[in-house]
């Protein structure tokens, strides 16, 4: 029997979202932004949420987080947090606590996306009932999918974003090998992220040289920030941090082109993420598309599949998470 109140959260490395069903069927309510840095750990800002809203404590809860879950420790990749799944059940009294990939818990949400939450970037129409990918930018790298299974859909929980990034340019590749010098793995997550970015613009200001970025690095100079680089490119129109945030799409391009060929993802690419969907208008007439289809043989495959860009006011992730308390 599904059992409510219940406590949604849809943490990352950078925020945790949180939200309150009251009844079956009921909307989503009493949504709050929380600053994870702000918080010892996961069970302090739940308790602070409640404080806040002035909540009862729910009688469930789930919880989607940046992060494999593979027991009951979850120690985060992109955070600082580690909590155990049944303590914290413990701690806030709760009689279910599901905790998921925040990725999977976005996945369960796209069948309910309306057409004003999403920009179609190409492609042609989705096919019904086959396989979606799903993928995007923010502190890290999200990777998930859906399979259908009969009437249903099954969700994917995997750690795609650390897959070897590959180069399809020269450029590419010098910049490829001075990210690995710095982190030993040149993964996908180490350029298509927030600190990614900024990792990107600084290996290609190494490469090019000072002069080509004017404010780029120096010892002296602290890095510019993810948020900076962008806003010198779509706002002050700067073409070295403009050529920074093409091969950040290209990257991206790649990367997704990648997902939907191994997913056979004839049902559609999704792009979620905090970073893609500040990008909207530019993003459009990026490299991403080009790169997204530039696969050889199948090409053509790729080029009637349609990729979209998540813009929703609140995460939908939030309620994938009630939906992965409903899976029993």
């Amino acid at each position: 029997m599904p059992l409510f109140p219940r406590l949604l959260g849809d943490v990352g490395g950078t925020n945790a979202r949180f939200a309150w069903q009251a009844s079956e069927g009921a909307p989503l309510t009493q949504t709050q932004v929380l600053p994870c840095a702000q918080y010892p750990g996961i069970a302090e800002a739940i308790e602070a949420y409640l404080q806040i809203t002035g909540l009862s404590s729910p009688a469930a809860a789930g919880i989607g987080i940046a992060n494999p879950i593979t027991g009951d420790q979850v120690v985060m990749t992109n955070h600082h947090w580690s909590f155990s799944i049944d303590a914290l059940q413990q701690r806030l009294s709760l009689q279910r606590l599901k905790v998921i990939n925040d990725f999977t818990a976005l996945a369960l949400a796209l069948p309910s996306l309306t057409s004003d939450q999403k920009i179609q970037i190409g492609g042609g129409a989705a096919l019904d009932h086959a396989p979606v990918a799903l993928l995007g930018a923010g502190t890290g790298l999200g990777v998930s999918g859906l399979m259908p299974s009969g009437a249903h859909w099954l969700p994917i929980a995997g750690e795609g974003g650390h897959v070897t990034l590959a180069a399809q340019t020269a450029q590419e590749f010098r910049v490829i090998e001075r990210i690995q010098q710095k982190y030993g793995h040149a993964s996908a997550e180490r350029v298509l992220s927030g600190q990614g970015l900024v990792d990107l613009y600084q290996a290609m200001a190494q490469e090019h040289g000072p002069s080509a970025a004017p404010v780029a690095q120096s010892s002296a100079a602290a890095p510019l920030t993810a948020r900076e680089i962008s806003q010198r490119a779509l706002k002050d129109r700067d073409p070295f941090s403009l050529a920074c945030l093409d091969m950040f799409a290209g990257f991206l391009g790649t990367v997704a082109g990648d997902l939907a060929l191994t997913l056979g993802a004839r049902g559609g690419v999704y792009i979620g993420g905090g970073i893609v969907p500040r990008f909207l208008g530019w993003f459009e007439t990026s490299s991403f598309r080009q790169r997204f289809e530039a696969k050889g043989r199948f090409a053509t495959y790729l080029s009637d599949i349609p990729v979209w860009v998540i813009q929703a006011q609140e995460s939908p992730a939030l309620l994938g998470a009630t939906r992965a308390l409903d899976d029993r």
